[in-house]
C-alpha cells in the first residue's frame, strides 16, 4: 500500500482512532515511515546528515496525539536528529521554532477541525509549511521505506509555548506603548472560546497576564474529544457559543480558535460576529495600514462587497484568486517577488497569513493584532460599517459521480460559461475568474468551481435581497438538470 491515500493537500491526514467506528489508516507504522521520510527530505534539503538535524515536535488535543507522538519522536531520534519535544502547542508555534529555536524543521500532529477520530501531520521548514510536491516527495521518500537505524538522537521537553505567547505580549505591549507591568489591556473584558483545542493559552498566557478580564472564557482545556463543539470559526454552532459568551459576559470582545490555532474568528461587544468577509476587511485594514494601491489577495467566494470595500474604501487592490489557504499564500507571495506591495493573503475559512510574520497562517497573530487595535481605541463595529453584506448566502455541493471527475467538471464549468453568455442581458461573467466561473445576476452572483480535494462542485451563492439565492437557483438548475453525471440534490 502506497502513503500516498493519506495525503490531503500539503498535509498527512487520516483515521487515527477507532473510536468513531472507522478502521485506522494512520497506523503507527505510517507515522514512522512518513516521519522518517520527512527527516531524511530535510537532510536532503540542507545538505546535512539527519544526525546534524534538529526537529521540533508538537501536538494538538487530540485523543490520538501521544500515541503518534511517540511513533514520531522515536523515528526521529532512530535517524539521530536532536528532538525538541514541545508537547501541546499550536501549529503557527511549531513553525515559528525554526526561527526561535534554529531548528531545521518542525512536526506538527494535528488535523484541524476534522473529528476527534482523525488525526495528521503537517511539516515545516525554514521555508514554511511543506508545498503539495513537497510532502509528495516525503511520501515517495517513504514508500520506499529502508530507513537504516543510526546512533540514537536526544530528546528534549522544550516549553516553548511560552516563549511563543511571550512575543505575542511584547508585540501588544510595544504596539500600545506599556508595559507589561502596566498590564495595558486593564480595563478591557475579553472572553476566549479554545473548544477544547490548544488555544485556552491565549487567555491564560497572553491577555491575563496583560491585565485582561477573562472571566466568562470558555472551553480552555484541552478535550481531544471536543465534547462541547468543533473548534472550527466556520461551524455555526462554534461562533454561537462565542456569541453567547460575550452577551452573558457583557464581554468588551470575544475570540475563537479552530483546533491547533492556525485559525480564529471573533465577536465585537454587541455580539455581531466578525468572521469570513468581515474579518477579511478588518485584517485588509491592519493589514493596507492607511497605504493606498497595495494588494490583498483572498479566495474565490468572497463578496462583492468585500472588492468594493477593499478597492474603494481602502483605495487598495483586490486580487481574488483560489481556495485553499496555500493557493492565496503562495499567490501573496509571487505578487510581492513581482515587486508588488502585498502585506495580506487571507481566505474566507480564517486562514489569515500577513507578510509581516513570514506569511504563516496564524489566527493567535491576527487575534493580536486586532487585540492591539481595540487596545488603541478603535471601534471595530464603525471601522466596518461600509462593508456592504449580503442578505443571503448558500452553497450547494454538488458531487461527480463520473470516475474522472476533473474532466468533467471542468467540462461542466466551460459549459456553463457558453450558457450564460448566450443570455448578455441576465449574465456578467466576470473579468477576473482565476477558478471556475463567477457570474452576476439581477438577484446576486454565483460560483462554480471544483473541490480542491473532492469530487465535488461546490456552488456558492450570494444576493443582496431575500428571495435573491433561490431566484438564481432557479435560473440556472435547468442547465445543471443535462448531466447525468452530477448529483444535483443539493440544488433541491
Amino acid at each position: 500500500m502506497s502513503y500516498k491515500e493519506l495525503k490531503s493537500g500539503t498535509d498527512i491526514r487520516g483515521v487515527a482512532s477507532d473510536l468513531g467506528g472507522k478502521q485506522v489508516n494512520l497506523t503507527d507504522a505510517a507515522v514512522y515511515d512518513i516521519t522518517s521520510a520527512f527527516a531524511t527530505f530535510v537532510s536532503l534539503k540542507y545538505g546535512k546528515s539527519t544526525e546534524e538535524l534538529t526537529i521540533a515536535v508538537g501536538h494538538d488535543s487530540r485523543i490520538s496525539a501521544y500515541r503518534i507522538s511517540l511513533q514520531v519522536i522515536s523515528a526521529l531520534k532512530n535517524l539521530g536528529c536532536t528532538v525538541l519535544n514541545c508537547n501541546l502547542a499550536s501549529t503557527p508555534a511549531m513553525f515559528m521554532t525554526t526561527v526561535d529555536l534554529n531548528t531545521d524543521g518542525a512536526v506538527q500532529i494535528t488535523a484541524s477541525h476534522h473529528p476527534f477520530d482523525r488525526n495528521g501531520l503537517k511539516f515545516f521548514t525554514k521555508q514554511g509549511g511543506l508545498e503539495s510536491r513537497e510532502l509528495g516527495e516525503v511520501i515517495e521518500i517513504a514508500d520506499k521505506g529502508g530507513f537504516t537505524q543510526k546512533e540514537k538522537g536526544t530528546v528534549s521537553n522544550v516549553d516553548y509555548m511560552s516563549t511563543y505567547s511571550a512575543g505575542l505580549r511584547k508585540m501588544i505591549c510595544e504596539s500600545i506603548g506599556k508595559s507589561e507591568t502596566e498590564k495595558p489591556l486593564s480595563g478591557y473584558h475579553i472572553v476566549v472560546d479554545a473548544g477544547n483545542g490548544v488555544g485556552g493559552f491565549y487567555a491564560r498566557d497572553v491577555l491575563a497576564p496583560l491585565g485582561a478580564d477573562i472571566t466568562g472564557s470558555r472551553y480552555l482545556e484541552p478535550d481531544g474529544m471536543f465534547p462541547n463543539h468543533i473548534p472550527n470559526p466556520e461551524d455555526k454552532t462554534a461562533m454561537q457559543s462565542i456569541t453567547d459568551a460575550v452577551i452573558e459576559s457583557k464581554a468588551d470582545f470575544g475570540i475563537i480558535f479552530d483546533t491547533d490555532v492556525d485559525r480564529a474568528g471573533c465577536v465585537d461587544s454587541t455580539g455581531k460576529e466578525i468572521n469570513r468577509n468581515r474579518l477579511i476587511a478588518l485584517a485588509s485594514i491592519i493589514a493596507a495600514d492607511g497605504k493606498k494601491n497595495c494588494t490583498i489577495v483572498t479566495d474565490s467566494v468572497t463578496s462583492d462587497g468585500i472588492k468594493e470595500f477593499i478597492e474603494k474604501d481602502l483605495s487598495c487592490q483586490h486580487y481574488r484568486y483560489r481556495r485553499g489557504y496555500k493557493n492565496v499564500i503562495n499567490k501573496a507571495i509571487e505578487l510581492c517577488n513581482q515587486g508588488i506591495d502585498c502585506p495580506l493573503a487571507i481566505e474566507t475559512s480564517g486562514h489569515a497569513a500577513l507578510r509581516e510574520n513570514y506569511f504563516l497562517d496564524d489566527g493567535a497573530y491576527l487575534i493580536t493584532k486586532i487585540i492591539i487595535e481595540l487596545g488603541r481605541g478603535r471601534d471595530l463595529n464603525k471601522t466596518l460599517k461600509t462593508l456592504k453584506m449580503p442578505k443571503e448566502e448558500r452553497e450547494c455541493r454538488l458531487n461527480i459521480t463520473e470516475a474522472n471527475f476533473k474532466t468533467y467538471g471542468l467540462k461542466v464549468i466551460d459549459e456553463l460559461e457558453a450558457f450564460v453568455l448566450k443570455d448578455a442581458d441576465i449574465y456578467t461573467v466576470a473579468d477576473d475568474n482565476r477558478e471556475g466561473i463567477r457570474v452576476s445576476t439581477p438577484y446576486g452572483w454565483f460560483l462554480l468551481r471544483l473541490s480542491v480535494h473532492d469530487p465535488a462542485m461546490p456552488l456558492n451563492l450570494e444576493s443582496n435581497e431575500v428571495g435573491g439565492v433561490e431566484k438564481m437557483v432557479a435560473l440556472i438548475k435547468p442547465f445543471f438538470e443535462r448531466y447525468s453525471g452530477l448529483d444535483i440534490s443539493a440544488l433541491r
